[in-house]
């Protein structure tokens, strides 16, 4: 049985890695930052019984800035694939919190090559380091000949997060070359789904959404509606890792869609799922939407009613505007197929959202009529 170690478990992408290599037939350990309120809700459903000896989910606490307790880790469990997913991902965030971005981000991934290397592992171990697109910046001018960004495209981070993350691509890259290690990059666009953080624009987007369709939520505010971004499933990419590392050579992959798709559309779509057609009016920090039309008999919203605006304190100090990866490399040599277009990611978020949401709905009322018997 192949043993798997995942760092960031309880994040979007470690609950639906967890999922698969379980499927797959692994023992599957993951590394959980300790906190005092639970925070392991995308995985309960794999973690039942820490006590039956058949559970092949096991969890360890330990935290990225902690050389000794990863190195202790990664020696009990012996893993032949280490996932490192861990990270303070928020690119908006990581502005106000540099230094921490930079020891959890960039540090952590040398900390865990590191102890891979010093425990004698390194033709055991096979290891996926997450790297982002943020790494690219956006520049148009670094584009490949068809307007893509790929494996050979220049570097040029806009963030702490990108600039951390760098780090933990290059000395990824070293640590292959100077150790002979089985140690890969994903340079991941951006993917979201259901589980996505709530803070992340797309789940915020669509969090939103449905509680403006159900009458809990009047009005959603967002930061720059021109940025564009190559938005796939997490689902598809979490099954690019495993591909990965079960290629018979080393090497660095481009995980996207090649399609490109702007805020304000991402806006549209969401709000098409449940029937609300939307006006936008005005340019910059001045554009707005308003209500157009309600389709939908069971979302009726006011005709005419402003429900977004653009609130500046969302810009990031240095934009990208526009992130677009050409996943070739991927679909030739290892035969990569997402499985998930826009549309169907957008459609399993909302629907997702808007049965969340019905459940507040439904508390509500429950509450209101506990009130009147009260009265």
């Amino acid at each position: 049985m192949k043993v798997a170690l995942i760092t960031g478990i309880t994040g979007q992408d470690g609950s639906y890695l967890a999922e698969l290599l379980l499927e797959k037939g692994y023992e599957v350990h993951g590394i959980k930052r300790r906190s005092s309120l639970f925070n392991t809700d995308r995985i309960d459903h794999l973690y039942q019984d820490p006590h039956d000896p058949n559970q092949r989910l096991k969890l360890h606490y330990g935290d990225l800035t902690d050389s000794m307790n990863l190195t202790r880790i990664i020696q009990e469990c012996q893993p032949d694939e280490i996932y490192n997913l861990g990270a303070m991902s928020h690119v908006k965030v990581s502005f106000d919190c540099p230094e921490y971005v930079g020891n959890v981000d960039g540090l952590g991934t040398l900390r865990i090559l590191e102890a891979v290397r010093l425990l004698g592992l390194t033709d055991k171990t096979r290891i996926y380091q997450a790297s982002t697109s943020e790494l690219f910046g956006g520049l148009a001018e670094n584009k490949n000949e068809r307007g893509f960004y790929d494996e050979n495209t220049p570097l040029y981070p806009r963030s702490p997060y990108g600039v951390a993350k760098i780090y933990g691509f290059w000395i990824t890259k070293n640590y292959r070359e100077a150790y002979d290690m089985f140690a890969c990059n994903g340079l991941l666009f951006n993917h979201e789904s259901p589980r996505r953080g709530e803070t992340f624009v797309t789940r915020k987007i669509t969090r939103a959404v449905a509680k403006i369709a159900l009458g809990l939520q009047d009005k959603l505010y967002l930061g720059n509606l021109e940025a564009k971004r190559d938005w796939g499933h997490a689902k598809d990419y979490v099954r690019m890792m495993w591909m990965i590392l079960q290629a018979d050579k080393a090497e660095d992959w481009v995980i996207a869609t090649g399609v490109t798709t702007t805020v304000r559309d991402f806006v549209r779509m969401a709000f098409e799922e449940v029937g609300i057609e939307l006006e936008f009016k005005g340019e910059g920090v001045d554009e707005k939407a308003y209500v157009k039309a309600c389709n939908n008999k069971e979302y009726q919203v006011e005709i005419g009613k402003e429900i977004l605006s653009v609130d500046p304190s969302y810009f990031r100090p240095t934009e990208v505007d526009l992130l677009i990866g050409d996943p070739t490399k991927a679909k030739e040599k290892l035969g990569w197929i997402p499985e998930y277009d826009l549309a169907g990611l957008v459609k399993d978020m909302m629907e997702s959202d808007v049965k969340l949401m019905k459940k507040d709905v439904d508390m509500l009322k429950a509450g209101h009529e506990i009130l009147k018997q009260v009265e």
